[in-house]
């Protein structure tokens, strides 16, 4: 049987970079791609539209940045902005990861393993022992979170204006 040859498919060009406050509108852009269909099947419309205008404002971003320390890291895919993620520190050596988001044509490449082993490696650095990330208990991406080698460690609800998070703390030891 003659064999028969398959193209190879070129590897995608991938950078993962710190964001600066320069950056809050490309964050932006990426939130409005990402948040509706990530939470339009677990939470309200409303609920969507009020938690989006308190996290994503340029104002509440700098906020983040500036006062409450996040830092945010931007992935870009063939030198578009394609995700992000955020993360900050607690205390006792455990960090925060604070936001992932991959825009959902680059879903189920592997970006958001990438830009999660991203902040991995810098809480590493940072002397950080332990990552852990709130996720709602009826988000699809438990599963992601629980084969990158997280576990629950809690259940946390969370009031957020007139609405409420029920989410699953879950921790990775690094």
């Amino acid at each position: 049987m003659p064999s028969r040859s398959v193209p190879a498919v070129p590897a995608t060009p991938l950078h993962i970079q710190p964001a600066t406050e320069q950056d809050i509108p490309a964050i932006i852009e990426l939130a409005e791609a990402t948040w509706e269909p990530t939470y339009r099947f677990i939470i309200s419309k409303e609920q969507i539209d009020y938690m989006y205008r308190v996290i994503y404002t340029p104002a509440s971003l700098r906020r983040q940045m500036r006062e409450q320390h996040h830092t945010f890291l931007l992935a870009y895919v063939e030198g578009q902005a394609s995700g992000f993620a955020s993360y900050s520190e607690k205390p006792d050596n455990v960090y925060h990861l604070n936001k992932i988001y991959v825009l959902p044509s680059h879903q189920g490449q592997g970006l958001g393993q990438h830009l999660l082993q991203a902040v991995v490696e810098a809480v590493r650095a940072a002397g950080g022992r332990t990552l852990e990330l709130n996720v709602n208990r009826h988000n699809p991406a438990l599963a992601f979170y629980e084969r990158q080698g997280f576990a629950q460690h809690r259940e946390e609800d969370i009031p957020i204006g007139p609405y409420w998070m029920n989410d699953f703390v879950l921790r990775k030891d690094l």
